[in-house]
């Protein structure tokens, strides 16, 4: 029984001592989003949720120690491909971002020709990845968003005569519309309004009143949290009561300076994630989130946290080594994404070649200022 014992205390010896001079993998990972402009509160978010995420890996001590790089792209594609570069030549290995879909479509056309794998949080049109294999995406795609959205409408006959206003200066917001229409048209649902405007408008009266003058009695709102604001207000002061629908771009709504929250009482919305829920795994996230930047995270923050998450994942998978290039890690996250099934805040996620995620959709609403899970 002494020798098996001092077997076993030696075995033991020897894989501390092993452990202790195991090989330190460091990832270099950078992060780039609208730190500042008119989508910050997208771009803080996502670079608040993979700090958070640095943070937990590099304090558990394991394999991998991440190296955060945050570059700040305002939301403008020609200043997010400077930030990439920037990102580069501080020895990034893997990009998490660009967190909106027009700078991220720029910056992976220089990805692909560098061969850097990228894995946005939120840029969610389909020209994000089309044509390149080492781009991939943890949100849902717009036309997605937008089947789900008309589906969901449809079986739970949430309006007889729908409006959609769109931004058609925005590929994210003109691709969830068209694939609503595609799929509101087969489902049998009745758009008697569409209309557009272009980014930076702030004056929504004709496109409200052409949806009122129409009857319609649910409003789609394939767009982000800020014209959204004002298209509700603006219904509001004209006596316009129709219920709306928006889509993952809209959270964040209850964040706006100055918003009147009770406008937003009703409004559905699809999103991947609420700080409401009473997962423990959430609660843990919002928790720590809270502490470190006294604010709610929104579901962009989540979607970043799972990024770093699932680089990690992907890279043990993958057998990173530490010090390989970017060029070296590419290929062989592209393989492990493909196999990889993770599970974080916003679902349990697959990848197929494409770099479109697959994972099941949510829809809330909001009620007393949170959001419910429907």
């Amino acid at each position: 029984m002494k020798k098996v014992l001092a077997l076993a205390l030696a075995v033991c010896l020897a894989l501390t001592v092993c452990s202790a001079f195991a090989e330190e993998v460091t990832l270099k990972i950078a992060h780039i989003g609208p730190l500042t402009g008119g989508a910050a509160l997208y771009g803080v978010a996502t670079s608040r949720g993979a700090q958070i995420a640095v943070e937990e890996i590099n304090a558990a001590g394991g394999k991998f120690r991440i190296e955060l790089i945050d570059e700040d792209d305002q939301h403008v594609p020609e200043i997010s491909k400077n930030a990439y570069q920037e990102a580069k030549n501080q020895g990034a290995q893997m990009i998490v971002g660009t967190t909106t879909s027009d700078p991220c479509i720029a910056v992976g056309e220089d990805a692909f020709v560098d061969r850097v794998f990228m894995l946005t949080p939120s840029a969610s049109s389909v020209k994000v990845t089309a044509g390149k294999d080492n781009v991939y995406q943890m949100c849902f795609t717009d036309p997605a968003q937008g089947e789900t959205a008309a589906n969901y409408i449809a079986d739970k006959a949430l309006g007889t005569k729908i409006a959609v206003i769109t931004n058609v200066s925005d590929p994210y917001s003109t691709g969830i519309r068209d694939a609503f229409l595609d799929t509101a048209e087969a489902r049998g649902l009745e758009i008697v309004s569409e209309t557009e405007f272009n980014e930076g408008d702030a004056d929504f009266t004709v496109q409200v009143n052409d949806a009122k003058n129409a009857g319609a009695d649910l409003v789609f709102l394939p767009i982000y949290y800020g014209p959204a604001s004002m298209i509700i207000q603006t219904a509001k002061n004209i006596g316009f009561e129709p219920a709306f629908f928006g889509v993952d771009g809209m959270d964040g709504i209850l964040a706006i300076p100055e918003f009147d929250v009770s406008l937003a009482e009703g409004v559905m919305l699809l999103c991947p994630f609420a700080a409401s829920s009473p997962d423990e795994r959430t609660q843990k996230f919002v928790s720590a989130y809270q502490a470190k930047f006294n604010d709610t995270p929104i579901q962009f923050a989540a979607d970043s946290y799972d990024c770093v998450y699932a680089l990690v994942a992907a890279a043990d998978a993958a057998g990173i080594t530490d010090g390989m290039s970017a060029a070296e890690c590419c290929d062989k996250l592209i393989a492990a994404m493909q196999q990889l099934e993770f599970t974080g805040l916003t679902g349990t996620s697959t990848w197929d070649a494409s770099g479109a995620v697959t994972k099941l959709p949510k829809v809330y609403k909001i009620e007393n200022g949170a959001y419910v899970e429907q």
